[in-house]
C-alpha cells in the first residue's frame, strides 16, 4: 500500500535505545552479565492498580485509548523492576478492522462476530492502512518510549497467523479446534488465502510498532500446538516464514506458542531470534534440540507463582541451571501471569532471578 508506506515514513521513532541493554542484547545471544526476566501479562488483572482502572472502562478502551495503554505498560515496569516493558494491547486488535466484529464478553472473553465459514467469506476481508486504524497502539508505544526515557526497552507483539485465524473461524475460544482444523482441511486455497492475508496485516502491524519504537517483537501463537507436525509444516510454516522474513531487519523477533514440543524444530525453521518455550518441556533438552543459532524464552509454569516463595525458588533454580549461564536465555514464563497471582511473588521471582543469575556469572 504506498499510502501507508508514505505514513510509515512519517512516523516519529523516538527511541534511541542503544542495543547495549541487557535484554536486546540477550536475544541477539551476545554475553550478559546476567539473565534479563520480564513476564507475559506484566500488566494485568492480577495487579489491584490495573483493576481500578478497568472498573471505569472496558478492555478495549483501555486498548484504545493510548494515554491509559501507556499507563498500565510503564506502570508494570515500575511496579515489578522487569527488564523490559511490553506494550498493553490485545493480539485480536487487528481483525476489527478487518470487518469480522470483535467484542470482549465478560465471562467469555473475546467474541467474533463474524466468523469466517467459507472461501466468500474470505473474499470479503477488508483491506486496512494499519496506521490508520491502529494508530491508537502506534501512539501507545510513542508514549512508553518516551516516559520510559531508555531505561528499558519495549516489545512490540502481534498475533501470528494461525492463531489469528482459529479465532476468526472458531468465533472465540476453543478447546478441540474443530471449526478450525475442518476449514483448514476441506477449504484449502481459501486457508492459504486467509494465511496470506493475515501474514500481510501482521507485517505491516509488526513494521509500525517499530517505526513507532518498539525494539524487539513478538508473535504470539498461543493456539498452535494443536497441530501436529506435518500439519505445521504444510499448512502454517510457509506463512510464518513469509511474516518472519518481512519483520524490519536488525530487531529481534520472539516466536513464541504454547504445547509446541513437537514443533520447536519447524518453528525455528521459520526463524525468530529467540524461541518461546512453555512448561510442558525441559528448557535444556528443548533448547539442545533447537541448537545455539537461537535464544530461548521461558519457561516457568505460571501456576507456579501461586504457591510459596519455597517452592517458586527451587522451580527457579531449576530452569536458571538448566539454562548453564549461557548466552541467550531470557527467563519469563511458559505462558501469562494469571489473574489470582499475588503481586509480592511476582516481585519475589523478579528480583529471585536477577539474584541468582547475578552469582552464577561472579561464581
Amino acid at each position: 500500500m504506498p499510502t501507508e508506506q508514505k505514513k510509515l515514513a512519517t512516523v516519529n521513532c523516538s527511541s534511541d535505545l542503544s542495543d547495549d541493554h541487557l535484554f536486546v542484547r540477550t536475544c541477539k545471544r551476545e554475553p550478559a552479565e546476567r539473565t534479563p526476566i520480564w513476564l507475559m501479562r506484566q500488566a494485568g488483572r492480577f495487579q489491584p492498580e490495573y483493576r481500578a482502572i478497568r472498573e471505569k472502562v472496558s478492555f478495549l478502551e483501555l486498548c484504545k485509548t493510548s494515554q491509559l495503554a501507556a499507563e498500565v505498560t510503564v506502570m508494570a515496569v515500575d511496579q515489578l523492576n522487569v527488564d523490559a516493558a511490553i506494550i498493553f494491547a490485545d493480539i485480536l486488535l487487528p481483525l476489527e478492522p478487518l470487518g469480522v466484529g470483535l467484542e470482549f464478553v465478560k465471562g467469555d472473553g473475546p467474541v467474533i462476530n463474524r466468523p469466517i465459514t467459507s472461501a466468500a467469506d474470505v473474499a470479503r476481508l477488508k483491506q486496512f492502512d494499519v496506521i490508520t486504524e491502529l494508530g491508537y497502539v502506534l501512539q501507545s508505544i510513542k508514549l512508553v518510549v518516551q516516559a520510559l526515557n531508555q531505561r528499558v526497552p519495549l516489545i512490540g507483539f502481534a498475533g501470528a497467523p494461525f492463531t489469528l485465524a482459529s479465532y476468526m473461524i472458531e468465533g472465540g475460544s476453543s478447546r478441540n479446534f474443530e471449526k478450525t482444523k475442518t476449514f483448514m482441511y476441506t477449504e484449502n486455497a481459501a486457508w492459504h488465502s486467509l494465511m496470506e492475508v493475515l501474514s500481510d496485516v501482521t507485517v505491516r502491524y509488526l513494521n509500525a510498532q517499530i517505526a513507532a519504537g518498539a525494539q524487539v517483537v513478538q508473535l504470539f501463537d498461543s493456539w498452535v500446538g494443536c497441530l501436529g507436525p506435518e500439519d505445521y509444516r504444510q499448512f502454517v510454516a510457509p506463512h510464518m516464514k513469509e511474516t518472519i522474513s518481512g519483520i524490519t531487519p536488525g530487531v529481534p523477533v520472539i516466536h513464541f506458542g504454547t504445547g509446541t514440543a513437537t514443533l520447536l524444530q519447524s518453528m525455528k525453521d521459520c526463524g525468530g531470534d529467540v524461541i518461546g518455550l512453555d512448561w510442558r518441556v525441559e528448557l535444556d533438552q528443548a533448547w539442545a534440540e533447537l541448537g545455539d543459532q537461537v535464544a530461548v524464552q521461558g519457561n516457568l509454569d505460571p501456576v507456579v507463582l501461586l504457591s510459596d516463595t519455597e517452592q517458586i525458588r527451587l522451580q527457579t533454580e531449576r530452569i536458571l541451571r538448566q539454562a548453564k549461564g549461557r548466552p541467550g536465555h531470557i527467563f519469563n514464563l511458559g505462558h501469562g501471569i494469571l489473574p489470582s497471582t499475588p503481586v509480592a511473588n511476582v516481585k519475589y521471582l523478579v528480583e529471585l532471578v536477577k539474584e541468582l543469575s547475578t552469582s552464577a556469572k561472579q561464581g
